[in-house]
Protein backbone atom coordinates (compact mmCIF):
# COMPACT_ATOMS: atom_id res chain seq x y z
CA UNK A 1 0.00 0.00 0.00
CA UNK A 2 2.84 2.41 0.84
CA UNK A 3 4.42 1.83 -2.57
CA UNK A 4 1.16 2.66 -4.34
CA UNK A 5 0.80 5.94 -2.46
CA UNK A 6 4.42 6.90 -3.19
CA UNK A 7 4.01 6.13 -6.89
CA UNK A 8 0.80 8.22 -6.97
CA UNK A 9 2.51 11.17 -5.31
CA UNK A 10 5.45 10.96 -7.71
CA UNK A 11 3.12 10.79 -10.71
CA UNK A 12 1.09 13.81 -9.59
CA UNK A 13 4.26 15.79 -8.84
CA UNK A 14 5.89 15.06 -12.15
CA UNK A 15 2.67 15.73 -14.05
CA UNK A 16 2.27 19.19 -12.56
CA UNK A 17 5.74 20.16 -13.77
CA UNK A 18 5.33 18.84 -17.31
CA UNK A 19 5.85 21.48 -19.96
CA UNK A 20 4.23 21.30 -23.38
CA UNK A 21 6.06 22.02 -26.61
CA UNK A 22 3.95 25.18 -26.96
CA UNK A 23 5.07 26.57 -23.62
CA UNK A 24 8.67 25.38 -23.92
CA UNK A 25 9.71 28.66 -25.50
CA UNK A 26 12.34 31.21 -24.44
CA UNK A 27 11.15 34.82 -24.52
CA UNK A 28 13.01 37.99 -23.65
CA UNK A 29 11.34 40.18 -21.03
CA UNK A 30 10.28 43.62 -22.29
CA UNK A 31 12.98 46.30 -22.06
CA UNK A 32 15.46 43.84 -20.55
CA UNK A 33 18.19 41.44 -21.53
CA UNK A 34 16.66 38.76 -19.28
CA UNK A 35 14.85 35.80 -20.77
CA UNK A 36 12.30 33.42 -19.32
CA UNK A 37 11.15 30.02 -20.46
CA UNK A 38 7.36 30.00 -20.67
CA UNK A 39 7.39 26.60 -18.93
CA UNK A 40 7.32 28.81 -15.85
CA UNK A 41 3.62 29.33 -16.63
CA UNK A 42 2.82 25.77 -17.75
CA UNK A 43 0.67 24.95 -14.74
CA UNK A 44 -1.54 27.99 -15.32
CA UNK A 45 -4.31 29.01 -17.67
CA UNK A 46 -2.61 31.50 -19.99
CA UNK A 47 -3.99 34.29 -22.15
CA UNK A 48 -1.45 35.39 -24.77
CA UNK A 49 -2.21 38.76 -26.36
CA UNK A 50 -0.36 40.65 -29.09
CA UNK A 51 -0.54 44.23 -27.87
CA UNK A 52 0.22 47.72 -29.20
CA UNK A 53 0.41 51.10 -27.49
CA UNK A 54 -1.07 53.25 -30.26
CA UNK A 55 -4.03 51.21 -31.45
CA UNK A 56 -7.77 51.74 -31.29
CA UNK A 57 -7.89 48.68 -29.01
CA UNK A 58 -5.16 49.90 -26.61
CA UNK A 59 -7.86 50.62 -24.00
CA UNK A 60 -8.04 46.81 -23.57
CA UNK A 61 -4.89 47.02 -21.43
CA UNK A 62 -7.09 48.18 -18.53
CA UNK A 63 -9.40 45.16 -18.69
CA UNK A 64 -6.47 42.78 -19.33
CA UNK A 65 -4.88 44.08 -16.12
CA UNK A 66 -8.16 43.70 -14.21
CA UNK A 67 -8.62 40.17 -15.57
CA UNK A 68 -5.10 39.29 -14.43
CA UNK A 69 -5.70 40.76 -10.97
CA UNK A 70 -9.05 38.99 -10.59
CA UNK A 71 -7.83 35.49 -11.51
CA UNK A 72 -4.06 35.33 -10.91
CA UNK A 73 -4.53 33.71 -7.49
CA UNK A 74 -6.56 30.97 -9.20
CA UNK A 75 -3.73 30.06 -11.58
CA UNK A 76 -4.31 32.48 -14.46
CA UNK A 77 -1.80 34.73 -16.21
CA UNK A 78 -1.87 37.21 -19.09
CA UNK A 79 1.23 37.34 -21.30
CA UNK A 80 1.59 40.49 -23.39
CA UNK A 81 3.62 40.47 -26.59
CA UNK A 82 4.04 43.93 -28.14
CA UNK A 83 4.28 43.88 -31.90
CA UNK A 84 4.88 46.40 -34.66
CA UNK A 85 3.34 44.10 -37.28
CA UNK A 86 0.46 46.56 -37.65
CA UNK A 87 2.70 49.64 -37.21
CA UNK A 88 1.05 50.80 -33.99
CA UNK A 89 3.75 50.17 -31.40
CA UNK A 90 6.57 52.41 -30.22
CA UNK A 91 9.94 51.60 -31.78
CA UNK A 92 11.71 51.83 -28.39
CA UNK A 93 10.92 49.13 -25.82
CA UNK A 94 11.57 51.58 -22.97
CA UNK A 95 8.68 53.69 -24.29
CA UNK A 96 6.45 50.60 -24.49
CA UNK A 97 7.26 49.57 -20.91
CA UNK A 98 6.77 53.09 -19.57
CA UNK A 99 3.48 53.54 -21.43
CA UNK A 100 2.06 50.24 -20.14
CA UNK A 101 3.00 50.87 -16.53
CA UNK A 102 2.13 54.57 -16.29
CA UNK A 103 -1.02 54.64 -18.43
CA UNK A 104 -2.55 51.29 -17.44
CA UNK A 105 -0.65 50.00 -14.40
CA UNK A 106 0.25 46.82 -16.27
CA UNK A 107 2.08 44.33 -14.07
CA UNK A 108 1.33 41.12 -15.93
CA UNK A 109 4.33 39.66 -17.79
CA UNK A 110 5.27 41.59 -20.92
CA UNK A 111 7.78 40.33 -23.43
CA UNK A 112 10.05 41.86 -26.05
CA UNK A 113 8.55 43.52 -29.06
CA UNK A 114 8.49 40.95 -31.85
CA UNK A 115 6.75 39.72 -34.96
CA UNK A 116 3.55 37.75 -34.41
CA UNK A 117 2.64 36.78 -37.96
CA UNK A 118 4.24 35.49 -41.11
CA UNK A 119 7.56 33.72 -41.57
CA UNK A 120 9.33 36.02 -39.10
CA UNK A 121 6.85 35.47 -36.25
CA UNK A 122 8.49 34.69 -32.93
CA UNK A 123 8.69 31.04 -31.88
CA UNK A 124 5.68 31.25 -29.55
CA UNK A 125 3.42 32.74 -32.19
CA UNK A 126 4.54 30.23 -34.80
CA UNK A 127 3.46 27.47 -32.39
CA UNK A 128 0.19 29.26 -31.52
CA UNK A 129 -0.66 29.68 -35.20
CA UNK A 130 0.26 26.06 -36.02
CA UNK A 131 -1.83 24.70 -33.15
CA UNK A 132 -4.88 26.94 -33.58
CA UNK A 133 -4.87 27.62 -37.32
CA UNK A 134 -5.43 31.29 -36.48
CA UNK A 135 -2.95 34.07 -37.24
CA UNK A 136 -3.40 37.49 -35.64
CA UNK A 137 -5.35 39.72 -37.98
CA UNK A 138 -4.79 42.82 -35.85
CA UNK A 139 -3.55 43.92 -32.43
CA UNK A 140 -5.13 42.47 -29.30
CA UNK A 141 -5.87 39.01 -30.68
CA UNK A 142 -6.08 36.54 -27.82
CA UNK A 143 -5.06 32.90 -27.46
CA UNK A 144 -6.37 31.06 -24.40
CA UNK A 145 -4.14 28.15 -23.37
CA UNK A 146 -5.02 25.29 -21.01
CA UNK A 147 -2.90 24.27 -18.04
CA UNK A 148 -1.49 21.41 -20.12
CA UNK A 149 -0.34 23.77 -22.88
CA UNK A 150 -2.97 23.47 -25.60
CA UNK A 151 -4.80 26.30 -27.32
CA UNK A 152 -8.38 26.08 -26.05
CA UNK A 153 -9.80 29.12 -27.85
CA UNK A 154 -8.88 32.17 -29.85
CA UNK A 155 -10.55 35.56 -29.66
CA UNK A 156 -10.23 38.42 -32.13
CA UNK A 157 -9.47 42.03 -31.32
CA UNK A 158 -13.12 42.97 -30.98
CA UNK A 159 -13.66 40.50 -28.13
CA UNK A 160 -12.94 42.55 -25.01
CA UNK A 161 -11.05 40.94 -22.13
CA UNK A 162 -14.03 41.55 -19.84
CA UNK A 163 -16.54 40.00 -22.24
CA UNK A 164 -18.77 37.27 -20.79
CA UNK A 165 -17.62 34.96 -23.60
CA UNK A 166 -13.94 35.19 -22.64
CA UNK A 167 -14.47 35.24 -18.87
CA UNK A 168 -16.70 32.16 -18.95
CA UNK A 169 -14.08 30.25 -20.96
CA UNK A 170 -11.35 31.27 -18.49
CA UNK A 171 -13.49 30.16 -15.52
CA UNK A 172 -14.19 26.85 -17.27
CA UNK A 173 -10.45 26.19 -17.62
CA UNK A 174 -9.58 27.27 -14.09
Amino acid sequence: MKKLILVSVLFVSSYSYACSDLMDTEMRILDSSETVNLCEYSDQVVLVVNVASRCGYTYQYASLQKLYEDYKDDGFVVLGVPSRDFMQEYSDETDVAEFCSTEYGVDFPMFATSKVRGKKANALYKKLIDQSGVSPSWNFNKYLITRDGKVASTFGSKVKPDSPELISKIKELL
